[in-house]
């Protein structure tokens, strides 16, 4: 059974910084594409970043800049480091893994990031 468990979530004032963890039970870790995505309420989810097997990276346009993704094969961990926070970025943050070659698409369960003063 896939498990993603996200962890580093929390309250945190404008303008500080959190560090969000993935950690994958799955085999096929290092051969996937990682990506965190959030949603706020009453909003669509959306994508905040993804990097690919061979580590190359991409963001929205709201964190560019912010944020930065990265990932540990030999841990089966994905990270998402995020810096001068905003309100706007108050969402639940979600671990996805995908692999179009393999065909699948997993989730986590989602880790809560609150921005406020």
């Amino acid at each position: 059974q896939v498990q993603l468990v996200e962890s580093g979530g929390g309250l945190v004032q404008p303008g500080g910084s959190l560090r969000l963890s993935c950690a994958a039970s799955v085999s096929i870790f290092s051969i996937s594409d990682m990506g965190w995505y959030r949603q706020a309420p009453g909003k669509q989810r959306e994508l905040v970043a993804r990097i690919t097997s061979g580590g190359t990276s991409r963001y929205a346009d709201s964190v560019k800049g912010r944020f930065t993704i990265s990932r540990d094969n030999a841990k089966k961990t994905v990270y998402l480091q995020m810096n001068s926070l905003k309100p706007e970025d108050t969402a639940v943050y979600y671990c996805n893994l995908a692999s179009t070659i393999l065909g699948v698409d997993y989730w986590g369960q989602g880790t809560q990031v609150t921005v406020s003063s």
